[in-house]
């Protein structure tokens, strides 16, 4: 679950990079509060601490759960959640909430040879 929540920070700072706001430590939490709460939601509905490293069902529960109660949340919250970025964050939260778990898939699979 830190591994899922350290990527959803580390896309929250990119993200706010990229549209050149602060890097501050408390906006990047807030940015990224609400992919972390809809994280958490997909890993209660999956049980993802049966096995943390599955990419099906963990890492795409944890994944849908992000990026939908995440935009849900940021809609409420009066945050923008305009289809481009929807796309974007889809694709990046993808990339590394189930891309850490493929190469930790591969790792484990080789040293166990």
């Amino acid at each position: 679950m830190a591994v899922d929540a350290l990527c959803l920070i580390v896309f929250a700072a990119i993200g706010r990079r990229s549209h050149h706001e602060h890097g501050d430590v408390l906006g990047v939490l807030k940015t990224a509060l609400p992919f972390l709460v809809g994280a958490a939601v997909g890993w209660a509905l999956v049980r993802g601490w049966r096995a943390p490293r599955a990419v099906v069902p963990t890492g795409v529960g944890v994944w849908l759960g992000a990026v939908c109660v995440g935009m849900l949340l940021r809609k409420l919250a009066g945050q923008g959640v305009v289809p481009s970025f929807i796309v974007v964050a889809s694709i990046v939260t993808a990339l590394f909430l189930l891309g850490w778990r493929l190469i930790a898939n591969i790792v484990a699979a080789r040293s166990n040879r």
